[in-house]
C-alpha cells in the first residue's frame, strides 16, 4: 500500500508538470505496466483529480483545470496568496529565482479552479510591489506560454504592438524571459518567418495548438541576450561590498534585493544586481554602516560621485 500511495503521488506530480503525457511514457517514468497506470489514474479520479484520457496515436493523459488542490491542503485564501506570492517571486531579481518560481506558478495555476484564477489575476493586476515595476501579466497567460515553451508546442495569440492594431500570430515558442520589470516571449514567428520577442502584457488569448515542432537555433547567445538586443534593455550590473554590520541587520535593510553572506558576527558580504548603480548606492545608505567596495571599480567611482554631490549640497 505504501508503494502504491507514493506512486500515486508521483503520478500526480508528473501530471501537474506536463501538459500531456502518452500512456507509454508515463508508465515508463513510473516503472509500471500500462494496466497498472490505468488503475493509478482511476485512483486519482476517485480522490477528486479530473484526469482526462484520450485514445489514438496522440492519446494519453492530462490533468484538467479545476482539480482539487494538491496534498498541501490549502484553503481558497491560502491558495490565492500562494499564487500571488510566487508570481511576485518570478520577478524578484534574485539569480536563479525567476525560472524556479515560474515552474512553481505553473503547477499551482494549473490546478486552480477558474474562480480562484480570477482572484489571482485581479490581485496581481491591482497590487503594486517593489519587485514588479512593469505591467502585471495575468497568471493564466504566463503559465500557458511557459507550458508551450516547455512542451515545444506551437502557440496562437493576439498581439498588439506599440501604436499598431492587434494581429493574430502563430509561433514556435522558445523561452519566457523576465527583464527590466517586464515579461517577454522569445519565439519564431511562422507568419513573419523570423525570430521575434513579444511582451506578454500586450499578448492576449494564448492557446496551444497541440502541434509540436523541432527546436530551431536561436540567433543569439541565449534568450536573454536576444531580448536585450531587440529591446535595447541595459545589461545587469553586479556589485560586491563588505559591510561592517551583522548579516541580520543588512538583510533587514536590503530584503530580497541583495544576497547577504555572513563573514563573522560583525560583518558580511553583500551582493546586489541592478540595471544601474543608483539603487545599490541607496541601499548601502539605508544600511547605515561602514563598508568596503569589493567591485567593480566603476561602482566605487559612482559612490564617490554621489558622496561629493552630497558634500557640496551640505556646504
Amino acid at each position: 500500500m505504501a508503494n502504491t500511495s507514493s506512486r500515486t503521488l508521483r503520478l500526480l506530480s508528473l501530471l501537474q508538470t506536463h501538459r500531456h503525457w502518452s500512456g507509454l511514457e508515463l508508465a515508463d517514468r513510473l516503472g509500471v505496466s500500462e494496466r497498472t497506470l490505468r488503475r493509478d489514474v482511476e485512483r486519482l479520479r476517485e480522490l477528486g483529480y479530473p484526469v482526462g484520457a484520450s485514445r489514438g496515436t496522440d492519446g494519453g493523459y492530462q490533468l484538467a483545470p479545476g482539480a482539487v488542490l494538491p496534498p498541501l491542503l490549502l484553503d481558497d485564501d491560502e491558495a490565492v496568496a500562494l499564487a500571488v506570492g510566487i508570481g511576485d517571486a518570478t520577478q524578484s531579481g534574485i539569480a536563479g529565482m525567476e525560472e524556479a518560481s515560474l515552474r512553481a506558478l505553473t503547477k499551482v495555476v494549473r490546478v486552480l479552479p477558474p474562480r480562484l484564477r480570477a482572484r489571482v489575476d485581479a490581485l496581481r493586476a491591482m497590487t503594486v510591489s517593489a519587485g514588479t515595476s512593469g505591467p502585471a501579466v495575468p497568471a493564466g497567460v504566463l503559465t500557458t506560454v511557459a507550458q508551450a515553451c516547455r512542451d515545444q508546442e506551437r502557440l496562437r495569440f493576439s498581439y498588439t504592438a506599440r501604436g499598431s492594431a492587434p494581429t493574430e500570430r502563430e509561433v514556435e515558442p522558445h523561452r519566457v524571459v523576465a527583464l527590466g520589470g517586464r515579461w517577454y516571449l522569445v519565439a519564431y514567428d511562422l507568419g513573419r518567418h523570423d525570430w521575434r520577442s513579444f511582451r506578454l502584457d500586450r499578448l492576449t488569448g494564448p492557446a496551444a495548438t497541440r502541434a509540436h515542432f523541432r527546436p530551431r537555433a536561436l540567433p543569439a547567445e541565449d534568450a536573454v541576450a536576444f531580448v536585450r538586443e531587440v529591446s535595447g534593455a541595459p545589461a545587469p550590473l553586479t556589485v560586491e561590498v563588505l559591510v561592517h554590520a551583522p548579516a541580520s541587520r543588512v538583510h533587514q535593510a536590503v530584503g530580497r534585493w541583495g544576497a547577504v553572506e555572513p563573514v563573522d558576527q560583525e560583518s558580511c558580504r553583500l551582493t546586489m544586481t541592478s540595471t544601474s548603480f543608483d539603487w545599490p548606492t541607496q541601499a548601502l545608505g539605508n544600511v547605515g554602516a561602514e563598508f568596503e567596495i569589493l567591485g567593480p571599480p566603476e561602482f566605487a567611482a559612482h559612490v564617490r560621485e554621489w558622496g561629493a554631490r552630497f558634500i557640496r549640497g551640505a556646504s
